[in-house]
């Protein structure tokens, strides 16, 4: 898939992709916690949807494949966290907010219904048509490993990847932007993080979160990055979330001619290039590996990773950490006004 338009995903999904993987994750929880941007800060400075292992905390250090009992992601060898901001509606009438429900993204593929809200999660080698293993081998993050995309501070478009779509239904999902969508969507706000796929091979880490890894995508869709620059020489898998959410119950309340409604956890201000996503790696093993060196496989890693019903990755949970309500009809947005970081 080299761009994504109007029901472009669904005919690639039924007729084209062959390599790589595809998967829901069930939303884990909503929360200020923020391991990867914010460590140790209980709260971070906004709220997250968080999908993936019940290691999640405020603090993850070390190998949590190891340490995770449960997976809210169809993939059962994947304690891996994934969370992006939450999004909110903001009433034109009185101000008051009200969080938004993600919904499971579609098509579903086969054994994958029952997701609860959540992402999909993809990991793809190449592109989604093919691998091109012989060439270019792709090296599984270590544990411990852990990366962001975006920033919530940005004013303008920050690199390709980070973009929305406005959902027209019947599988239409619209022309892709960077900005929030200016009026309101008959099928919800779809979301896409794009990370970079490129890595110095030595550093879990970097104090800006970003610095070890390299971004060479220059164009939106899940398209082949050029070639690692020699700083950034390990290719990894290009790890992308998609996202849906659930506007349409407020779109009744979004005026004629007003300004969008919507806005992140994160800022006062609806243009949405604040965007971004954070990533902390958790396959056990190395079942990601193997799926990475499957070649010409969709999906499930032709049987290389064993998947689990949606049913029982519902019932993976973990505490409520912070202890502040996040739902409903909110005078203010928990932790408004903080220092965004991540």
């Amino acid at each position: 898939m080299k761009s994504v338009s109007a029901g472009g995903l669904a005919l690639g999904l039924t007729a084209l992709v062959q390599a790589g993987l595809r998967f829901p994750c069930s939303t884990l929880t909503f929360q200020r916690l923020d391991p990867a941007g914010q460590p140790d800060a209980l709260p971070s400075s906004h709220v997250h949807h968080i999908v993936g292992g019940n290691a999640f905390n405020a603090t993850m250090t070390g190998d949590v494949g190891e340490r995770a009992t449960c997976t809210t992601c169809q993939m059962s060898e994947d304690f891996s966290n994934y969370w992006t901001a939450t999004l909110y509606f903001k009433d034109p009438n009185n101000g008051s907010y009200h969080r938004v429900t993600p919904v499971p993204v579609q098509p579903l593929l086969g054994g994958s219904q029952g997701a609860v809200g959540g992402l999909t999660v993809y990991y793809s080698q190449f592109d989604l048509s093919r691998d091109n293993l012989a060439q270019q081998p792709i090296k599984a993050f270590p544990p411990g490993f852990r990366m962001i995309v975006g920033d919530p501070g940005a004013t303008s478009k920050e690199h390709a990847g980070l973009s929305y779509q406005c959902m027209q239904g019947g599988g239409n999902r619209g022309r892709i932007t960077n900005e929030m969508p200016q009026q309101p969507c008959p099928g919800g706000i779809f979301t896409t993080h794009h990370f970079p796929p490129c890595w110095d091979g030595k550093n879990l880490d970097s104090v800006d979160h970003k610095s070890h890894m390299f971004n060479t995508v220059t164009s939106e869709g899940f398209t082949n990055a050029p070639a690692c620059p020699a700083s950034h020489p390990v290719r990894v898998p290009q790890v992308a979330f998609e996202t849906v959410w659930d506007t349409t119950k407020f779109n009744h309340l979004w005026t004629s001619g007003a300004p969008n409604p919507f806005v992140w956890s994160f800022e006062g201000a609806a243009s949405g290039y604040g965007t971004h996503a954070d990533y902390l790696f958790g396959w056990k093993g190395d079942s990601l590996q193997r799926a990475m060196d499957k070649s010409e496989c969709f999906y499930d890693g032709c049987g290389s990773i064993t998947k689990q019903a949606m049913s029982v990755a519902n019932q993976c949970t973990v505490e409520n950490f912070v202890g502040e309500e996040t739902d409903g009809w909110l005078t203010e947005i928990p932790g408004w006004g903080s220092m965004p970081m991540s």
